[in-house]
């Protein structure tokens, strides 16, 4: 039976890795495929992993209806076996809904790949609706680091620097602490502390105040 599999880390776990050599595998074994992406740091109709690797996808927008879209393929003779969708975080919960009934009404594997928790510590919209309908929920197995050396396990955005847990939720930044907006992963502890690893240093971290 076909299944909702979602697939999701932090920042700079492998996940848009994870989805291109998906899309690999199951190209060159003869099958064909839909690939959606949203919002990805390289541009619009992109996937694109931090190790170089890009391809081609559909952009999501907020409106798009990703089961109307592919019913319509079908019905004009189109073959889909399987369906890849990267930065599920940032699908409206109606289109995760969607994702459910690709895979119930019309028989075709769904993978979906993305961010469980915002900058805040707040899950995604797309990504508590995966949680809530996925058949498997999977962590990845490659784990970011925090700069201290443990899992990191958040997601940090800074503004010139200076770590922020207030703002929109999605900004689309970079990972370079050069950028203006940028992201870093953290460990729980060193999140929940601000300590991010421009102003880390063992002496001064002892007197941060603990942010609850």
């Amino acid at each position: 039976m076909a299944e909702l599999i979602y697939y999701c880390g932090t920042m700079d776990s492998g996940k848009s890795t994870l989805a291109l050599q998906t899309v690999h595998n199951h190209r060159s074994r003869g099958r064909e495929g839909v690939i959606f992406t949203s919002k990805d740091r390289a541009g619009k109709g992109i996937i694109s992993s931090r190790l170089g690797l890009q391809a081609e996808a559909l952009e999501v927008d907020v409106d798009l209806d990703l089961h109307k879209l592919l019913v319509e393929r079908l019905s004009i003779g189109g073959r889909i076996d399987f369906v890849i969708c990267d930065e599920a975080q940032f699908y409206q919960p109606e289109q995760i809904e969607q994702l459910a009934r690709i895979v119930d009404g019309l028989g075709i594997d769904v993978y979906a790949f993305g961010i469980l928790a915002d900058f805040r510590t707040k899950l995604f919209p797309g990504s508590a609706r995966l949680v809530e309908l996925a058949d498997r929920v999977q962590t990845l197995q490659v784990e970011a680091l925090c700069w201290c050396g443990a899992r990191a396990t958040h997601n940090a955005r800074t503004i010139n620097g200076q770590m922020v847990t207030e703002g929109e939720q999605v900004v689309v930044g970079d990972v370079s602490s050069n950028a203006v907006i940028a992201y870093e992963v953290l460990c729980r502890r060193h999140h929940m502390r601000k300590v991010t690893s421009r102003i880390s240093n063992p002496a001064s971290e002892q007197s941060l105040p603990f942010n609850n």
